[in-house]
């Protein structure tokens, strides 16, 4: 009985021991990370150089640093460990065995609301400390539901493109992969769920986000030129290229024309352009803010411009961006944003629509923004939508399509 008993107690203790080696292992990380990457590059490098570590050790240990990032904002200013805990109790969402090991009391009130953890952890009952720049965002964000959002990893999306709903479903069902059908062509997954493998990326689906899908709806809006009459599109921000692609999806046969600021980023963008079966179109390597590279007279029936931004609304995704901002940088992705659309707005044609996009929750770069290109009397909004994902576990985007009347 008592070799049992000691037999029990030994592994007690090396249980607790692998616990603080995680805490201190994150602490480590989170110490040497200064947040001039993404902090998954950073992770990829850190495990890579220090192969101790198992699979398992590593995705508790990534919790650990992300849940940091998560609530690190409104925690008080004591030693990282107890830091590390309070953070990982306010985001758990369900029993956590490191919690039930070191916090046993905090463990089994897991399913306690914010404001209730907050005041057990003695600190300030607001949740909308999680995020200190309210009085920058836009109007109609529910600030506490949006706080508290950043608590939680957003799901994954699909889009299914035209043609593969059917076999995409099929595909699933076969594999028995969980998913929640939204509508015939958006698909909403627990995050990392894996499907790679199951599904062919650019050709049959695009990984994206509900409501960078929603603009879609905007997209829907512009009346089509005809039967044998091409649409001539400009994506001058295209980045990795889901706009180009959606648009595609929906305008139909285009005369497409990309542009990005990095010629490796359009370099991408041409691969997966054409792994989705577009073959036809323009690439411009061109940094916006500083020079027009088309032609004077050259104009377009719609131009996209998914805007460089602070990425906010996205915030959920990758906590650390949250945690090392500064409020200044919301002026300076402004007065960026403000130079590119100078740049862009006199190729669109009489007639033609523009269509601005952001992942920002900032005023300052999403309705200012308008505000802004509707001083031109000859610029008209046909439909304006803040896109709120922080209640459906999706990110948060700004769109507004506009006609240039004159």
């Amino acid at each position: 009985m008592r070799d049992c008993s000691h037999a029990v107690l030994f592994c007690f203790l090396c249980t607790v021991s692998r616990w603080h080696s995680y805490i201190n292992s994150a602490v480590s990380i989170l110490t040497g990370y200064s947040g001039k990457e993404p902090f998954a590059a950073y992770l990829k490098k850190y495990f890579a150089a220090n192969k101790k570590y198992g699979s398992k050790d590593r995705k508790q240990i990534a919790h650990l640093a992300y849940c940091y990032f998560r609530a690190g904002l409104a925690l008080p200013d004591i030693a990282m460990e107890e830091k590390l805990l309070m953070a990982l109790f306010l985001c758990s969402r369900q029993p956590d065995p490191l919690l039930s090991s070191l916090r046993p009391e905090w463990d089994e009130k897991y399913l306690l609301d914010v404001k209730e953890k907050l005041l057990l952890l003695g600190l300030e009952k607001n949740p909308n400390r999680f995020f200190p720049w309210i009085q920058q965002l836009s109007k109609g964000i529910d600030l506490e539901a949006f706080s508290t959002s950043f608590l939680v990893q957003p799901d994954l999306f699909i889009r299914i493109r035209p043609g593969y709903p059917g076999m995409v479903k099929e595909k699933l069902q076969s594999a028995r992969v969980a998913y929640e059908e939204l509508s015939s062509s958006c698909f909403r997954f627990p995050s990392g769920t894996k499907l790679d493998d199951l599904l062919e990326a650019n050709r049959e689906i695009v990984i994206q986000d509900y409501n960078s899908q929603r603009v879609g709806e905007l997209l829907r809006l512009i009346p089509q030129n005809g039967e044998h009459k091409k649409m001539t599109v400009w994506d001058c921000c295209a980045a990795s290229g889901g706009k180009s692609i959606m648009a595609n999806d929906i305008v139909g046969k285009m005369e497409l024309t990309v542009s990005d600021i990095r010629e490796s980023i359009l370099h991408n963008l041409g691969k997966r352009l054409s792994a989705a079966g577009i073959s036809h179109f323009r690439s411009i390597v061109a940094d916006l803010s500083v020079k027009d590279p088309l032609p004077a007279g050259e104009k377009f029936d719609l131009v996209i411009a998914d805007t460089p931004c602070s990425g906010s609304g996205t915030w959920s995704r990758t906590p650390e961006q949250l945690y090392y901002f500064r409020e200044e940088k919301i002026t300076a992705y402004q007065q960026l944003q403000e130079r590119i659309v100078a740049t862009v707005l006199p190729h669109v044609k009489k007639g033609g629509y523009f269509l601005y996009i952001t992942c920002s929750v900032f005023k300052k770069e999403n309705e200012d923004r308008v505000d802004f290109i509707t001083a031109d009397p000859g610029y008209s909004i046909v439909s304006k939508e803040l896109l709120t994902g922080y209640d459906k576990k999706a990110d948060t985007m700004f769109a507004c399509l506009l006609r240039r009347d004159l």
